[in-house]
């Protein structure tokens, strides 16, 4: 991926570090494959609103997006490489020799006219989608199910990936994104290579207004509220506001979140910072 700087023309761009787009082949979607999105402006079904700072925002299409990689030993063609508003990869369109077309989430190295493979048949390369017992150990994977015939849900976004490390009996030993060595099942399905658009990360948006374009309203501080509004609130002058913690009164720094005696607990051999649970 390459990265964008832009001239200092207008405070706007002074900062400005956008995604040059040279992966893309087109800028038209494939229209079967799209949906309309209704935007709820944070409001629920009684029409209260229920998530504060969502509102406006560009119009947008759903991209349907082929996470099960069910279409098994029918081989398909990349038709393009595109941009997703929905996500922060990129998205391939395939061609099956069937004639069906689906979206899939673009690995890096992706090419247009590259042929892909999902199933018992296909051989662990780029864009293909295999069970992570065919899979050779020290293979990098995303779009990784967590129950078998479910879809992807680990390492979706861009630039991520996981490493199969080990293989057991039953379970497969990935290393996550975040460093966590996790057991899955080895009749679990999982993409070969690393989400495009790692760059990602790297890009700056340059003015407030350009979350605005993404539905994103101004976020107000805590310390700047009421007490009545957040617990950080009130006080004269600039005050500190206390421990740093949510407006429901949870800390916010340093606070374990996951839940006690969790189901999958069993399933972690250890996490990011290298202790067990």
């Amino acid at each position: 991926m390459a990265l964008k700087k832009y001239k200092p023309m207008t405070a706007g761009t002074r900062w400005k570090i956008g995604n040059a787009f040279a992966e893309l082949t087109t800028d038209t979607p494939e229209k079967s494959l799209l949906e309309p999105i209704k935007k709820s402006g944070g409001r629920n079904v009684q029409g209260r609103r229920s998530m504060r700072y969502i509102g406006g925002g560009h119009k947008q299409h759903y991209r349907i997006i082929d996470f099960k990689r069910d279409k098994h030993n029918i081989p398909a063609t990349v038709k393009t490489i595109e941009y997703d508003p929905n996500r922060s990869a990129f998205i391939a369109l395939l061609s099956y020799a069937d004639g069906e077309k689906r979206y899939i989430l673009a690995p890096q190295g992706l090419q247009v006219g590259a042929t892909v493979l999902s199933g018992s048949e296909a051989a662990p390369e780029v864009g293909n989608a295999l069970v992570l017992k065919n899979m050779p150990l020290g293979t990098v994977v995303h779009n990784i199910e967590l129950q078998p015939g479910r879809g992807g849900a680990i390492a979706r976004s861009a630039g991520t990936y996981a490493q199969l490390s080990n293989k057991e009996e039953k379970y497969a030993v990935l290393k996550m994104p975040s460093g966590e060595l996790r057991k899955v099942l080895i009749t679990c399905a999982a993409t070969v290579g690393t989400v495009s658009n790692s760059d990602h990360a790297l890009q700056s948006i340059g003015k407030a207004g350009a979350n605005r374009w993404r539905g994103i309203k101004p976020r107000n501080r805590g310390v700047a509220m009421n007490p009545v509004d957040h617990p950080m609130g009130g006080g004269e002058g600039k005050s500190s506001g206390g421990h740093p913690r949510s407006r429901t009164g949870k800390y916010a720094k340093g606070l374990k979140t996951r839940k006690s005696h969790k189901s999958s607990d069993k399933l972690i051999i250890s996490r990011k910072n290298g202790k067990k649970l």
